[in-house]
């Protein structure tokens, strides 16, 4: 139904006035006896049968009525078609002017491109253009930067030393504040270079009553994954520096702290290690030894 149509229906609707008196007349023209001189009787049977016809054509009437109040309610309450040219195009044959955003599959718009033609920016189905790399795979012409990772380690050396390699430096000693009960560890670390990577391992040998008790570096405890745990007769103390972060060049103390039994303890069975690279171009370095 259009707006023209639509219109033109509500405009009679609104202009339509029933002619009353022309009801009333027909009316009284159906109840006028026109057989006056007839017998009483007989004028009794003409009413009973005359009445009936006045009732069905007073329903008609009124049914006349109703059906066009229904018909006007209906044109005025129906909501206005949609004003997208392309919504209203047909599928089949999508407007030139205003192409459909989701183009039907037999009928494809001319501005997507077609199965058999592929278009210079889209790729065609079953040969992924070059131009448009597919959602599922990363672009071959931007590869993510991999992380660095952590200096390659050799087993740990437990017996022996060597405190210095490249632009490492590093010694172990037993802080001067332990007492009777309870110690501290420290490995301290010269560099002369900043450093990109660095593995700092303190193990500390389970002799009786030892227990962690906490650990600490000079370094910002932010750039070091930190771990504290027993393997194979050592509680072993771990700084591991993060992806992305330095440590740069100077003096730099790791410490692990921890109770042990009542009286001197002996640390010759500790042991520390340290690897780390200068940078990706830089060969990587390991020292490690005891504690005096």
């Amino acid at each position: 139904m259009t707006d023209e149509l639509r219109g033109r229906l509500r405009e009679s609707a609104e202009a339509h006035r029933p002619d009353r008196a022309r009801m009333l007349a027909r009316v009284e023209r159906g109840a006028v006896r026109p057989d006056a001189g007839r017998r009483p009787r007989d004028r009794a049977r003409v009413r009973f049968l005359s009445w009936p016809k006045t009732a069905l054509a007073t329903l008609a009437t009124a049914g006349t009525l109703a059906v066009s109040a229904l018909a006007v309610v209906a044109v005025v309450h129906t909501p206005d078609p949609p004003r997208n040219p392309t919504a209203a195009a047909p599928s089949g044959a999508p407007s030139a002017a205003a192409p459909s955003a989701a183009p039907s599959a037999t009928a494809p718009s001319a501005a997507a491109p077609s199965a058999g033609a592929p278009s210079a920016t889209a790729p065609s189905p079953g040969a992924p253009s070059a131009a448009v790399p597919s959602a599922s795979a990363p672009p071959a012409s931007s590869p993510s930067a991999p992380a660095p990772s952590a200096p390659a380690r050799t087993a740990q050396p437990m017996e022996g030393s060597r405190t210095e390699d490249g632009p490492l430096r590093a010694d172990g000693s037993v802080d001067p504040h332990s007492n009777a009960y309870w110690a501290q560890s420290n490995v301290t670390l010269t560099t002369r270079k900043p450093l990109s990577s660095l593995v700092v391992e303190l193990r500390i040998a389970l002799t009786e009553g030892v227990k962690d008790t906490g650990s600490w570096r000079t370094r910002p405890a932010a750039d070091f994954d930190v771990s504290a745990r027993r393997e194979g007769g050592f509680l072993v103390y771990r700084w591991t520096l993060k992806p992305g972060r330095t440590v740069p060049s100077g003096e730099h103390v790791f410490a692990g702290q921890y109770d042990h039994a009542a009286g001197g303890r002996d640390a010759k069975g500790d042991r520390y290690r340290i690897d780390a690279a200068a940078g990706p171009a830089e060969p990587p370095a390991a020292v490690w030894g005891g504690f005096a």
